[in-house]
């Protein structure tokens, strides 16, 4: 009886399946069957013209495989504190090269707005996936519209249309004197508004302590009298 369910559902697998490759788009459950030792699941795919299956918990399907999106697998790899720290400082390294190049040629035409998919804009600044999904990530914040990097794959749509002030503040903010430093931006602002920016930035980011008040010194309300017997009296 087994051999026959096991021929059955070959036959039908067969059949189906070749089926299912014939059609473009295509939802199916892929189960396995009860007769099996695997224990029973499924996973709603949805098959695109390039063969890739989306899944629905954001991951992706290719090659027999399930992928976590790009932006999991940058963090995993850059802020991986397991990871040998003299590889870590190697790829960090690297990244910064290839980030201050990418600056550099955005902020050549720093009014046009660059759009594409993640793989386009790889190949249009000859860097890797990985390194182009840590600079989606990096300049994220500072985009007029932002990308949806938390489930990006290769083929999302993304674009780097910048605020300008905002992106140089927030180089400011993360210390990247590489970056607001190029030379670019002698071009956009000039060096009174530059310093402005950066003030500006920096201001934001300190906290100021109030100063201490001792029991002999004047009383901040303006009454003339010691702090110790005025306001300060009860405290």
């Amino acid at each position: 009886m087994i051999n026959h369910s096991m021929t059955l559902y070959f036959i039908c697998y067969t059949i189906f399946f070749k089926k299912f490759q014939s059609l473009k788009k295509f939802k199916v459950c892929l189960c396995s069957p009860i007769w099996t030792a695997i224990p029973f699941c499924y996973i709603i795919v949805t098959v695109q013209p390039s063969g890739r299956r989306k899944v629905k918990n954001k991951s992706y399907w290719y090659k027999g495989e399930i992928n976590m999106a790009l932006l999991q697998q940058w963090r995993d790899k850059a802020y991986d504190e397991k990871a040998n720290k003299g590889d870590l400082q190697r790829l960090w390294a690297d990244y910064f090269r290839k980030e201050k190049d990418i600056y550099a040629q955005l902020l050549k035409t720093p009014d046009e707005v660059v759009t594409g998919t993640v793989r386009e804009l790889a190949e249009k600044y000859q860097v890797d996936l990985m390194t182009m999904t840590g600079f989606l990530d990096g300049i994220n914040d500072s985009l007029k519209e932002a990308n949806p990097i938390e489930e990006m794959d290769e083929d999302t749509n993304v674009n780097l249309g910048f605020d300008l002030e905002l992106l140089y503040k927030n180089m400011v903010g993360a210390g990247a004197d590489w970056l607001y430093g190029l030379e670019e931006w002698n071009a956009i602002f000039d060096e009174d508004k530059r310093k402005a920016l950066y003030k500006e930035q920096k201001s934001s980011t300190t906290i100021v302590k109030d100063a201490k008040i001792y029991p002999n010194d004047p009383c901040p309300c303006g009454s003339g009298k010691k702090y110790k017997k005025c306001c300060g009296r009860n405290v």
